[in-house]
């Protein structure tokens, strides 16, 4: 890793303001096993260390098995996940790359069976509050080793 700035130190009013941003869409009323498997998800896809060292130890903490985490990168082929679980992981895949993927007709349906309105909203921010992570992460080359850090 080389040295860069610590966002926290450099901008802690702003991070402290993304910080709560964060915790507001989290308590947003979804569960908490499926919001860390979507930002798990999204940490693979972008390859950001830290939030995956920090989310899979938050779905462990939330109940979630090791198997489900393991094999989260080829969900399409798993069959431990639900309906409403796959909704959320092609909705966070094609928004994470949403340059290349876009957010097609029949990805959207296949959320908007699953999730109401509002949490297809509170889903839809939790992808773009782990993007906004998993940049400031990579960006500045942030990695926090100990399980269960704290912000």
């Amino acid at each position: 890793m080389t040295d860069r700035i610590n966002p926290y130190a450099a901008a802690p009013a702003l991070l402290k303001m993304w910080l709560d941003f964060s915790d507001q869409v989290a308590a947003g009323g979804l569960e908490k096993p499926l919001l860390e498997l979507v930002k798990i998800r999204a940490s693979q896809i972008n390859g950001c260390a830290n939030c995956l060292n920090m989310h899979s130890y938050e779905a462990r903490q939330a109940g979630e098995s090791e198997q489900r985490i393991a094999v989260l990168t080829a969900w399409h082929d798993a069959p431990c996940y639900t309906d409403r679980e796959r909704a959320a992981l092609d909705w966070t895949e094609h928004l994470t790359l949403i340059a290349d993927k876009r957010a097609p007709q029949h990805v959207y349906d296949a959320l908007d069976a699953q999730f109401s309105q509002e949490e297809q909203v509170t889903l839809t921010m939790m992808i773009n509050v782990i993007n906004g992570w998993n940049r400031l992460a990579v960006g500045f080359d942030l990695f926090a080793p100990e399980l269960g850090w704290k912000r």
